[in-house]
């Protein structure tokens, strides 16, 4: 009994992951490589040949290399302010992480108040005298307003998922190893970099795994503020499958985006490895 106690403990979620994760995947990939009960290769030529596929295709990627950078050093910088206060700490911290609060859709809601038509960007540029009429900036003729606005959506929106979880990695790093480095006379900057960083790694990795898979499953924010005017991978995904009503299209855009994210993944694993003999 004592030698198969582990794995009862582990069987309620491992049964919650078959049930609900692997099973569905299974339906999906077989969705995606099956038509008229043929398995075929279809679904993906349709996709890959529609006009939309390497639009969206650039739209994620392009929103993903943009919005991740900026998060990453905003989280880090949150996160070396939160740890480094002694008073006030927690009420800083909750209002940081505010925007965890907040679901996708009421962030686009939100973001889409300031700058549509009526929106809070016109009447303070009306306001004071800069532009006549209220300018449409998130029209088709717009495309780089649009992305701006997504970016700064999904900044605002996510930074605070990085920071929760490195500001838990740097509350593990023993403050001896910047002590020790300030006596040998290194800057703030060189024990950030020299120190913090490398012992960071473990947490960098979860922060920047967590939001890649998330920046390529981008789809409330988007449909909030660009709709059909700028299409991403999901929102293809969504028109496949509820409006053209074709659920192996739509599957095969779900194991696109499995794969981006597997692979984008396993890039991350590689380029922030971590030694055993140097986890904390």
């Amino acid at each position: 009994m004592p030698r198969a106690l582990p794995y009862l403990l582990l069987l309620p979620a491992t049964a919650f992951l078959c049930a609900f994760f692997l099973y569905p995947f299974v339906l999906v990939a077989v969705e995606a490589v099956s038509r008229d009960g043929v398995y075929t290769l279809d679904n993906f030529q349709r996709m890959a040949s529609h006009w939309k596929f390497g639009t969206a295709m650039r739209n994620t990627l392009l929103l993903a290399a943009v919005v991740v950078p900026i998060q990453l050093a905003m989280s880090l910088a949150m996160a070396s302010v939160v740890t480094r206060l002694t008073t006030g700490r927690s009420a800083i911290l909750y209002i940081f992480a505010i925007p965890l609060g907040i679901s996708d859709l009421a962030a686009g809601l939100i973001w889409l108040a300031i700058f549509e038509q009526t929106g809070f960007l016109n009447s303070a540029l009306s306001g004071l005298g800069v532009v006549e009429q209220p300018v449409l900036f998130l029209s088709y003729q717009n495309p780089v307003v649009i992305f701006v606005a997504i970016a700064l959506a999904e900044v605002w929106r996510a930074t605070a998922i990085m920071m929760v979880i490195l500001v838990a990695g740097m509350g593990l790093i023993p403050k001896e190893y910047g002590e020790a480095a300030e006596v040998f006379g290194a800057t703030r900057w060189q024990r950030f970099v020299k120190v913090t960083l490398p012992m960071l790694k473990p947490s960098l990795q979860t922060a920047l795994i967590l939001r890649v898979i998330l920046a390529f499953e981008v789809f409330a924010v988007v449909m909030a503020l660009g709709g059909t005017n700028f299409p991403v991978l999901m929102s293809e995904t969504y028109q496949w499958q509820f409006v053209l009503q074709d659920r192996g299209v739509a599957a095969a855009y779900a194991m696109v985006i499995l794969g981006i994210s597997i692979a984008f993944t396993v890039l991350i694993l590689r380029l922030l490895h971590v030694p055993k003999a140097a986890r904390i």
